[in-house]
């Protein structure tokens, strides 16, 4: 065993050790913590961001408005990479998991066995854990002691439905591509038994009525709880929701939807999203728990086919909103902040010391409830083997040598989150020493891609032959033709 891997070991069996220890005498009193994560959305589709075109958003408006919101948040531009580092706290370049199709070495299988997964420790520090939604965040799923989640309800497919009681008479709707349907007529397993659904049961409405059911019983076993809520929305609504038409909260599907049609039905759902987001504050607040409770709302990735797997900004760029009553009100905020921080937030919510080095990222505690007014001052992203870096000023995408881009793309982008006036300035000797400073950090952050034996397997190749091909480097490493304008 390497030295990194033995500390790191060593760090995770003490916090174990610590977390147990709190059990005895716990206070009852810790804040409660609802994180809810949507799937496959940028920030400009919401209306507390200012874009133009924006789904009518008041409920979120009204927690970032109440809350804090973040104008910048990086996360990756997949799903595995970015929910991975969500729970973790760990950067993919430190933990091996870059891509949904790059889990360097074992890392699908361990990566739980050599990092730190927020609901473990949350649970052993005496939470309820409950998660809801889509899991893709690794081999080992939230109901195992490694992840640590007590109650799950999830959208699922063949491999869990098989060790799923009852399951073996299941019927749910199948989309054309032999996926199960996370829409209508949806594949859920809940709590290891086959959840029955019909045809006009809407997945989103049976994962926030089982959220909404956990926070009251939690409240009314008077145990803090934690409640994570990754969404299968709005992924993949423009593609279609079956290979047939359905009725519902977000209108009717064909096959022949015009492009005017599909960005309706878009908009449609993420103002449904909306909708459910207002029954939980609903709840929040029918429960008499607001004044106890820290409520996180985020986004994986950005938009697909304009901003997913790209090694831009605009697909690394999140929402991240914070809502709750011991969040200071702030509204927008031009502070930084990436998904690394989400972890050490929620242990530092919890009361939980980790010990130093647990964590890539830094606790928003101090930031959300006013003690401090500064946060960070870089943020961090990767997608596959590109990376990117960003200051308040300063911004670096598609930084990526194995694919023939050893400098990135390097811009002035002053306080703009959007790329409206970026400038850029690769190779302009005035800003040599501001590049030179970020080249410092960069070089600073683990680096486990280059040299790593995975690229010699057979996985690592056929990997390799995809993502190094000519079309998909000039789409991974460019901006959506329709968000080019800073790129000129």
């Amino acid at each position: 065993m390497n030295n990194k891997n033995f500390y790191r070991n060593i760090s995770i069996c003490f916090a174990g050790m610590l977390t147990s220890a709190m059990l005895f005498g716990q206070d009852q009193n810790k804040p409660n913590i609802i994180v809810v994560m949507l799937d496959d959305v940028s920030p400009d589709v919401y209306s507390c961001y200012g874009e133009p075109g924006a789904a009518n958003t008041p409920v979120i408006d009204q927690l970032a408005n109440e809350g804090v919101m973040f104008e910048t948040c990086y996360a990756s531009s997949l799903c595995a990479p970015s929910r991975t580092l969500l729970m973790t706290g760990r950067y993919g370049t430190t933990t091996g998991v870059l891509h949904n199709n790059m889990w360097l070495g074992n890392t699908r299988g361990d990566v739980y066995k050599d990092n730190h997964a927020f609901g473990k420790l949350l649970k052993d520090a005496g939470y309820a854990t409950a998660i809801a939604g889509k899991w893709h965040a690794g081999a080992r799923m939230p109901y195992e002691s490694e992840v640590g989640f007590d109650e799950y309800c999830l959208w699922e497919g063949g491999a869990e439905f098989a060790k799923a009681a009852g399951s073996e008479n299941y019927e749910c709707a199948w989309k054309g591509d032999g996926k199960s349907s996370r829409y209508w007529h949806p594949a859920i397993v809940k709590n290891h038994e086959y959840f029955e659904t019909k045809p006009d049961d809407f997945g989103p409405d049976i994962f926030c009525d089982f959220i909404l059911d956990f926070m009251e019983r939690k409240v009314q076993e008077d145990q803090p709880f934690l409640a994570y809520w990754p969404f299968v929305a709005p992924h993949g609504c423009r593609e279609g929701i079956s290979t047939t038409p359905h009725r519902g909260p977000v209108g009717v599907m064909t096959k022949s939807e015009t492009a005017e049609e599909s960005r309706a039905r878009w908009i449609a759902l993420n103002e449904y999203i909306d909708h459910l987001m207002g029954r939980v504050v609903d709840k929040v607040e029918e429960l008499g728990i607001k004044e106890n409770t820290y409520l996180i709302f985020l986004s994986d990735n950005g938009t697909a086919v304009t901003a997913k797997s790209r090694g831009v900004e605009r697909g690394v760029h999140v929402m991240n909103i914070c809502w709750g009553g011991p969040v200071k009100q702030r509204g927008a905020t031009a502070e930084l902040t990436d998904f690394s921080d989400i972890a050490p937030t929620l242990c530092d919510i919890a009361g939980i010391e980790m010990p130093e080095g647990s964590f890539d990222g830094v606790s928003l505690k101090s930031f959300l409830n006013g003690t401090t007014d500064k946060h960070r001052d870089w943020i961090y992203a990767y997608i596959g083997t590109t990376r990117l870096l960003r200051t308040k000023d300063y911004m670096i995408e598609a930084i990526n040598p194995m694919l023939g881009y050893p400098e990135g793309r390097f811009y002035l982008a002053d306080e703009d989150r959007f790329g409206h006036t970026y400038k850029k300035i690769n190779g302009v000797p005035e800003y040599d020493q501001e590049r030179s400073e970020l080249d410092v950090i960069l070089n600073s952050l683990p680096d486990v891609v280059s040299d790593n034996p995975w690229w010699n397997t057979g996985k690592g190749m056929k990997v390799w032959e995809g993502y190094s091909e000519e079309n998909a480097v000039n789409k991974h490493l460019f901006n959506h033709k329709d968000y080019k304008y800073y790129e000129e």
